[in-house]
């Protein structure tokens, strides 16, 4: 199945959720001069003009970023998110800096802060979100794969470099994929397991992501540190009522760091928003 775009989705409190984790984690990874390999296992488009008819047709940038940012004056006092609200202003259109109309996904956030000696693989399996990331103006290491991210990142290991960061988003369209993506991460860690992994996963009514995330402890996997961002009670809502990451093997320091963020930023998005941080499966 291959109907699911991004697009729709662009900007919304997921995406802030997912994409400052995964700022947050590029940010400790820079702090050493030896060479990383991203992997991007489901890329999307890069970056989303939020005026295009898709995004505008759900419109749900409106309870994510653009809360945010209309709020990044007091959000700034927080370091992580002064860099991540900065990061987010310099995707915005020249013509109009100061106006929100853009939204980066993971390739923007990725790419931007791609050093020489670092490498970037993105892959993406939908035909038009390929044709949309391919017209994206990215540097000479970034390569770009028209296929399975799933099956790909498994192909792809090991890597070169020293270091290794590995997102894994899917759209969990199909039920079939929190096993799916359980199997591939434990596979994906008996070949690099020192890998920084970062896994994200709807909160839905159903409880699906359950699977997902025991089959990982199950599966023998340390070091799994939790972060779930709740905008809504289960009960409340048919759709998706918060946002789910599991970061393996991460680095020392985030889960302090991204609760004082969280702290700031979970107000801004609703009065019934939550932040949860707390170790899955201990070192």
């Amino acid at each position: 199945m291959l109907s699911y775009q991004h697009a729709y989705h662009a900007g919304n409190f997921a995406d802030v959720h997912k994409h400052l984790v995964l700022y947050a984690i590029i940010d400790h990874l820079l702090r050493k001069v030896s060479s990383v390999t991203y992997i991007d296992t489901h890329a999307g488009r890069g970056r989303y003009p939020l005026n295009a008819e898709e995004t505008l047709r759900l419109g749900e940038y409106r309870d994510g970023a653009e809360k945010l940012w209309k709020e990044r004056g007091r959000l700034a006092e927080d370091p992580l998110l002064a860099d991540w609200l900065e990061g987010l202003a310099a995707a915005q259109s020249r013509q109009n800096p100061t106006e929100l109309d853009h939204y980066p996904g993971s390739p923007w956030w990725l790419a931007q802060r791609l050093r020489e000696q670092d490498a970037l693989r993105l892959f993406e399996l939908h035909p038009r979100e390929h044709e949309h990331l391919s017209r994206q103006q990215l540097a000479d290491r970034v390569r770009q794969v028209h296929g399975d991210g799933l099956s790909g990142l498994i192909e792809s290991l090991p890597v070169a470099t020293p270091r290794l960061c590995v997102l894994v988003d899917p759209s969990y369209e199909r039920k079939e994929e929190y096993g799916e993506v359980a199997a591939t991460l434990l596979e994906a860690m008996r070949k690099a397991r020192h890998g920084i992994v970062l896994v994200w996963y709807p909160l839905l009514p159903a409880g699906r992501h359950e699977a997902l995330l025991d089959a990982l402890k199950a599966g023998g996997l340390r070091k799994i540190w939790r972060s779930e961002l709740r905008v809504a009670s289960p009960q409340s809502e048919r759709g998706m009522y918060g946002s789910g990451m599991l970061v393996i093997n991460p680095p020392w320091g985030l889960d302090r760091r991204l609760e004082d963020a969280m702290a700031r930023l979970a107000p801004v998005l609703g009065d019934a928003s939550r932040h949860r941080g707390d170790w899955w499966v201990p070192e």
